[in-house]
């Protein structure tokens, strides 16, 4: 490795985001002073970047996006949280739960934590607040909930994992002391999601249990009505139909999953125009800009953050910072600790997507070293960054929840906290229990 050269690319780094400039700009100027330190033709970063973008998986990021939007627009998101509200009952704290399971349900066709949390917000929280609830407490429980949308697939951060992952292979003597690891794909880590969405899932609805019972927020006056949740499944047939369509050709390996992204946007517009007849073209081009904002924002990080990780890799620093962790401890629940901890701590400053390119480099072979699984690693990851969408200061649901409610951020950062404690014993379970993460793919073949 050449002296300083670590320096250089961290320092820069850390000096631009001190002062305030975008992660993109942070990463790719960090990049560059660290290419002409080392003397590199500067033109090396525009064929890196290329090579970023150009791969086939990648096309399923704005074409999930896309999808996202479209389904928002024509009516299913509405449908699918109708249902999750049909089974509020007069349970403890049903609503909230409920809210928790539309968070489900969303986080099925939306891949996105604000965008979960904005969709099931505008709907649940007004209605939360009007059955007697705190405007912070249903603000909390809407942000905490909204984080599900990246575990549950398809997710836009699994996506990234598995771009980032794919060109990383386990140290040769990583292979030898622990036997060939499983390759990664974006269909196995759709699988590999679903039971740890649902262990994020149970941690919530626990939680919000407990609360909702020191509180006093009991269910609705009505019982649970069998006719009414049928009534919701009926009139929300279409948009239950999405996630089984696309995750099911994914799963059963009709069509890889940037198929079924494309087959997700036409299933929308078909659904939205011909049966919902609620999709019309100003409509389509609201979403249309919105993927747009969004896809090229979520590319120009993508092309900083690999050159930056590529700087990393040819400087083995990961090797040096595998080496660091492994002479503190070899013990895999201390590593796996230091891993969540850190994951914790960086979700609370940086975005999601930008962490995921910035530490895949770094932290997967780590992981490699003790004989952690990369799809059983990449979970935990997202599991544990979904985490800072609730958290201070960057915690986007949170202000997405602010604005809904109208209440502040303080007061909702606060109430969200023993949301966060819950998710973070969630993730301990997960990352203790590697099964919870490889059973289902291994059941079905992958």
């Amino acid at each position: 490795m050449n002296d300083y050269v670590v320096e250089v690319l961290f320092g820069t780094f850390a000096l631009l985001m001190v002062l305030g400039a975008p992660i993109t700009v942070a990463l790719g100027v960090a990049a560059l002073a660290a290419m002409l330190y080392l003397g590199d033709n500067p033109i090396k970063m525009v064929q890196m970047a290329w090579s970023s973008v150009g791969s086939f998986p990648l096309m399923a990021l704005p074409s999930f996006i896309l999808a996202g939007a479209l389904m928002e627009a024509a009516g299913l998101s509405r449908r699918l949280i109708s249902v999750a509200e049909s089974l509020a009952g007069p349970f403890t704290g049903g609503l909230s739960a409920a809210t928790v399971v539309a968070c489900l349900f969303f986080g099925a066709i939306s891949g996105s934590g604000p965008a979960t949390t904005a969709a099931v917000g505008m709907l649940m929280i007004p209605g939360m607040i009007r059955n007697g609830y705190s405007r912070d407490y249903a603000a909390s429980t809407t942000a905490a909930a909204g984080g599900l949308g990246i575990v549950i697939p398809p997710s836009i951060p699994m996506i990234i994992f598995g771009i980032s992952a794919m060109g990383i292979a386990p140290d040769p003597a990583a292979v030898e002391a622990h036997g060939q690891f499983q390759s990664v794909s974006i269909s196995k880590m759709f699988i590999a999601g679903f039971l740890p969405g649902a262990v994020m899932a149970g941690g919530l609805l626990l939680m919000n249990y407990v609360r909702c019972k020191r509180r006093g927020y009991h269910g609705s006056s009505e019982p649970l009505s069998l006719r009414k949740f049928m009534c919701a499944c009926y009139q929300g047939f279409w948009a239950l139909l999405a996630p089984v369509v696309i995750l099911g050709g994914i799963y059963t390996g009709m069509f890889t999953p940037t198929e079924a992204a494309i087959i997700a946007i036409f299933y929308t517009l078909f659904v939205g125009i011909f049966i919902y007849r609620e999709l019309d073209l100003g409509e389509v081009f609201k979403a249309l800009e919105a993927t747009t904002w969004l896809a090229g924002r979520v590319l120009l990080v993508l092309f900083a953050a690999t050159i930056f990780g590529r700087i990393l890799v040819e400087n083995n620093v990961p090797g040096i910072i595998a080496g660091g962790i492994l002479g503190l401890t070899t013990n895999i629940y201390a590593i796996w600790a230091l891993i969540i901890g850190m994951l914790l701590i960086v979700g609370m400053f940086m975005e999601t997507l930008a962490a995921i390119m910035i530490l895949v480099p770094v932290m997967l072979p780590v992981a490699y070293m003790v004989g952690i699984d990369p799809i059983h690693f990449g979970i935990v990851m997202i599991c544990t960054l979904s985490v800072g969408f609730q958290t201070p200061p960057l915690g986007e649901n949170l202000f997405i929840a602010s604005g809904i409610s109208g209440e502040t951020i303080e007061k909702i950062s606060v109430t969200a906290l023993p949301f966060a404690v819950a998710s973070t014993a969630a993730i301990f379970v997960i990352a203790m229990f590697p099964q919870i993460a490889l059973w289902l793919p291994a059941l079905l073949g992958y």
